[in-house]
């Protein structure tokens, strides 16, 4: 096998046929096809993100079987994981002189439109200024991947000058969990067999969550590694890039986001908390962490629908966490309590939507979980309940439902366990 040298550039065209040959053993394993889509868009890096281990590096496997299914030929692509130890350390001139190799080894490709698959590229300094000149100069379509700690899409809309879209990535949804346990999504309509064994799965979706990694693992293990997650993110995509060290305060904020999942979170009242128990610590302090565990893609923070950004920011803010499976791991969930949990999982298909998000308190101060906006600028209104088999719940719910129409003046839906399957498939 060969190995890479940094200063020897022989050798970067050496490695080149080998990262080839392992790619091309990785696409014959079997890879769960990701509902997403990555957009066609001529002069643009597409930058897939996410929080670690939500499979941004087999997405990018995806897009590449999807090529070679176009017929497009092997020497047209590329694909280099930045993280791989034999290309490490790299800095900007030599990940140049990697990409530069790939067209020495084919010279053809200078005429001719290639694909760079760029992976875990925050690891070389000066990656952009490379990855801009190649978009400059060279008939290339660019899609790049890595840790949300260092690749933000503020920072990459930055560092690219504009020439970048930013796809998310997130753990699998209802659909994917499905085909990786080898069962179809329902069409509509659906009988009464195929409805229950939906429910059942659904059920069983809201404790496993969609991480690709622990979807065949046992509760034990697969609770131990989400909860090495958290601890990963935090340790690495928070403490390490915003060179934090007061631990002990982002620790205390991240279990209060576990703990406020689905309910109503207030940076003054955590500030009154930490005073009384004598931490020395300040409203915007709250504000930055906050702000860090959500670049992370950790948890998320839902505002108030109001024209008044003061008023935003008076009112505490709705909480969600990035995979169901996940807060079970981190939190104690009774077997009959899936309100929230399920209320969760529409928080997340909404933002896999790319739906803007917020929650609205009507006069009467009914809550309604969700109001959000979808790319076409078109506003929905949706109020989210498990079960309404309980008339009580169920008027209650259609009540809340009526009086934000009225004020809002948009038709709402209301999405139960019954009829989720329908929304899912929207």
């Amino acid at each position: 096998m060969a190995y890479f040298v940094p200063m020897n550039r022989d050798t970067k065209i050496q490695i080149l046929p080998t990262l080839f040959e392992e790619l091309k053993g990785t696409l014959e394993q079997k890879i769960v096809k990701r509902v997403l889509t990555l957009p066609d868009i001529k002069n643009k890096a597409l930058v897939t993100m996410g929080m670690r281990r939500t499979g941004k590096t087999f997405f990018l496997y995806q897009q590449i079987q999807q090529l070679l299914n176009q017929k497009v030929p092997w020497q047209q692509i590329l694909y280099i994981n930045f993280e791989d130890d034999r290309l490490l350390p790299m800095n900007q001139k030599e990940m140049a002189h990697l990409l530069e190799s790939f067209y020495t080894l084919y010279p053809e490709n200078h005429d001719r439109l290639c694909y760079l698959f760029l992976d875990e590229v925050q690891n070389v300094e000066g990656w952009a200024a490379v990855v801009r000149r190649f978009m400059d100069t060279k008939k290339v379509k660019i899609f790049l991947s890595g840790s949300s700690a260092k690749l933000l899409s503020k920072e990459i809309a930055s560092v690219l000058r504009g020439r970048s879209l930013a796809v998310e990535i997130w753990p699998y949804n209802f659909m994917e969990y499905l085909r990786v346990h080898n069962m179809d999504f329902p069409t509509q309509p659906t009988g009464k067999k195929n409805q229950d064994q939906m429910l059942k799965e659904l059920g069983r979706y809201l404790k496993i969550g969609g991480f690709p990694e622990v979807q065949m693992l046992d509760a034990e293990m697969r609770t131990r590694i989400l909860q090495d997650y958290v601890n990963l993110v935090v340790l690495k995509d928070i403490m390490e890039r915003y060179e934090i060290t007061n631990i002990t305060l982002m620790r205390y904020l991240i279990k209060t986001l576990v703990g406020a999942a689905g309910n109503f979170f207030a940076v003054n009242k955590m500030f009154n908390d930490l005073k009384s128990q004598g931490f020395k610590v300040s409203k915007n302090t709250l504000y930055e962490y906050l702000s860090y565990v959500e670049d992370a893609y950790l948890a998320f923070a839902v505002p108030l629908l109001s024209p008044s950004i003061r008023k935003q920011q008076a009112n505490p803010r709705k909480i969600y966490l990035i995979d169901p499976g996940l807060l079970q791991a981190e939190r104690l969930i009774r077997k009959d309590d899936w309100g929230f949990l399920f209320e969760n999982l529409i928080y997340l298909d909404l933002r896999r939507k790319n739906h803007k998000v917020f929650y609205y308190m009507t006069k009467e101060r009914y809550e309604i979980d969700f109001v959000t906006q979808d790319l076409n600028g078109k506003t929905h209104l949706f109020q989210v309940a498990w079960s309404t088999e309980d008339e009580e719940t169920l008027k209650r719910e259609e009540r809340a439902l009526r009086a934000a129409e009225k004020e809002l003046g948009i038709r709402g839906e209301l999405i139960t366990a019954d009829n989720y399957f329908g929304f899912q498939s929207l």
